[in-house]
């Protein structure tokens, strides 16, 4: 993955380029500023393998901050967003990777992974470094092989007992546990046979895509056998909820919420999933809590609104983040700040529930930012 920032000085395209970025899994976001300045004081800091920049922005422009950034780190590469095609010979000027146009879509940012995939690779010709299969589970579900191609499933239900396997890492799985979850209202002897089959695609899948998994054949069951390959359900699983309580490992909270894209298997239907994607929820959300009570102990005020503006982006509608966020405008006068947060999450409580938010939310925004 490449480490990113993004420098954008309008909130609302920079949280459509976080969104965006954040969805393709080349990509580790480590900042998103809509101050320059900020942004480059946090360079030695957070050390980017890319960065994307605003051409305009007020304070300083693009074109200058990037001469900056080149001067203080010549290996980062920098990406120009701009809504006008004259700016791209003026990007090059300052040894720019590259640039997209406003506004910026998926296909844009696969395209920029897709070139700095090939400069890594013909930068190392002596010590030419295997690239593995990317799996993300996290806000969908996408599996891409080696070469970046994502992988396409012969049938819907040999991808949800990928699905299935993927989200149960290590755990050997019962074959009629597995048929009677793929194929409940089958009988016995007809699901046992389309169990067979879809393992059998499944293996043959994977081979031939060279992914780096294998489904093995357990006593009367099945068991994913990744190789070593890592992916995000599996590092949440590795991280555990018995250290939940307290975090021990501040990087390592930092990489698993940068892993968190969005709910297990978001739009898939499977009925399997509610009580895990429940659990992921709450792990992700005691981790991030974590991170933003660090920031604030630290008085890092940006980067932990930063924070819960992700989170949010996610969970619009969740109380005790609203309330988290709310609680620090007041403690820091930013007044304004809390009122229009609050006035944007009664309008989406009352469109999602038709009714007020809850008391205490509307007494803690009356009180504390006289809404």
């Amino acid at each position: 993955m490449f480490h990113t920032i993004i420098v954008e000085d309008e909130k609302p395209i920079l949280d459509l380029m976080n969104y965006v970025i954040g969805q393709n899994p080349h990509y580790t976001i480590v900042g998103a500023f809509t101050n320059p300045l900020e942004a480059l004081a946090r360079l030695p800091e957070l050390k980017p393998d890319v960065v994307f920049l605003d051409v305009e922005m007020p304070r300083m422009n693009g074109l200058e901050l990037a001469r900056k950034i080149n001067e203080l780190s010549e290996e980062t590469k920098i990406i120009f967003s701009t809504a006008y095609k004259q700016y791209a010979l003026d990007a090059f000027q300052v040894y720019a990777f590259d640039y997209i146009l406003k506004p910026v879509t998926p296909a844009a940012i696969e395209r920029i992974a897709g070139r700095l995939v090939k400069q890594q690779r013909s930068g190392f010709p002596a010590e030419p470094q295997e690239r593995a299969a990317a799996i993300r589970c996290f806000g969908g579900f996408e599996v891409r092989n080696r070469e970046g191609v994502p992988v396409r499933f012969p049938t819907r239900k040999t991808e949800e007992l990928f699905a299935l396997f993927l989200c149960h890492p290590g755990r050997e799985l019962s074959k009629w546990h597995l048929a009677d979850l793929l194929w409940p209202e089958m009988k016995e002897d007809r699901a046992s046979h389309n169990l067979h089959n879809t393992i059998y695609r499944l293996k043959k899948l994977l081979k031939g895509h060279e992914i780096g998994m294998d489904i093995r054949k357990i006593n009367d069951g099945y068991r994913l056998d990744a190789a070593g390959l890592t992916y995000d359900v599996l590092a949440y699983e590795g991280y555990g909820p018995v250290m939940l309580g307290v975090m021990q490992d501040a990087e390592q909270a930092e990489r698993l919420c940068s892993l968190y894209k969005g709910p297990l298997l978001d739009k898939k239907d499977y009925v399997w999933k509610a009580s895990l994607e429940e659990g992921y929820a709450r792990q992700y959300t005691a981790l991030l809590r974590s991170l933003v009570e660090r920031d604030i102990a630290g008085q890092e005020w940006t980067r932990a609104e930063r924070r819960l503006d992700s989170y949010l982006a996610l969970y619009p509608l969740q109380e005790e983040m609203n309330l988290l966020l709310m609680d620090m405008y007041a403690n820091r006068g930013k007044l304004e700040k809390l009122a229009a947060h609050y006035a944007r999450f009664e309008a989406a409580y009352r469109r999602e529930f038709g009714t007020e938010p809850p008391e205490e939310i509307r007494i803690r925004a009356g009180v504390l930012g006289r809404v």
